[in-house]
This record gives C-alpha cells, structure tokens and sequence, in this order.
C-alpha cells in the first residue's frame, strides 16, 4: 500500500484520501451517521445563538462531534465484525454491543452540554 511508504507531503495527501473514502462509505451504509451529520448541521449554527461566550461555543459544537467520531469508531467496529463473519458469536455480538453503548454515552454526554448550558 503507498499509505505506508509515503512521507512528508504525500503521506498527509494520502491520509487526506482514505479519511475522505471512510466519510464516504459511513454514509452510503450507516443510517445513523447520516442521522447525526443532519444533527451536526442543525447543532453547529444554533450552538453560536445558544452560547453566551466562545467556551460554550466551542462545548456545544464538539459535544456533537464526539457524536460523529464514536459514530465512525463504532461503524468500522461493525465492518470489522462483519468481515470475519455473520454467524452469531458471543464476542462480536459484545464488540458491537460496546461499540453501540459508546455511541449511546456520547449521545448521552452532548445531551447534558446542551441542557446545562440552555438551563443553567
């Protein structure tokens, strides 16, 4: 793979290239991720009205990308997972479980940002 042999410039075009390629298939095959993009796209801009300084800004918005990054950690779980088979077995049906009881933290967790800083 030229990913491992490259350096300086061409190694960060390529990094650049396969994020893009993993964007890129999460939302052709995850629902979720999709749902949590829209999420994102309505959070960003309402999070500059809701925050009374930078630091809540800046608490809102990434709360909500946590959101996105565990949702892409938790889908290549699953790809994983699914690539070595579909037959039931109790260790990938616990990996997809902890990858789903991330997602649900994560969500949990922007939940809180949000209501404390509206509320408090």
């Amino acid at each position: 793979m030229a990913y491992q042999t490259a350096t300086g410039l061409k190694r960060i075009i390529n990094a650049a290239h396969y994020s893009a390629a993993g964007f890129k298939a999460t939302w052709a095959h995850e629902e979720a991720f999709r749902q949590e993009v829209i999420l994102f796209l309505l959070a960003a801009p309402t999070a500059f009205f809701v925050g009374k300084s930078a630091v809540e800004i800046v608490l809102l918005v990434s709360s909500v990308i946590v959101i996105l990054l565990v949702e892409l950690l938790n889908s290549a779980v699953e790809a994983a997972v699914d690539r070595i088979g579909f037959e039931h077995h109790e260790l990938s049906g616990r990996a997809k479980d902890i990858g789903s009881a991330a997602v649900m933290l994560s969500i949990l967790g922007a939940a809180a940002t949000w209501l404390i800083i509206l509320f408090y």
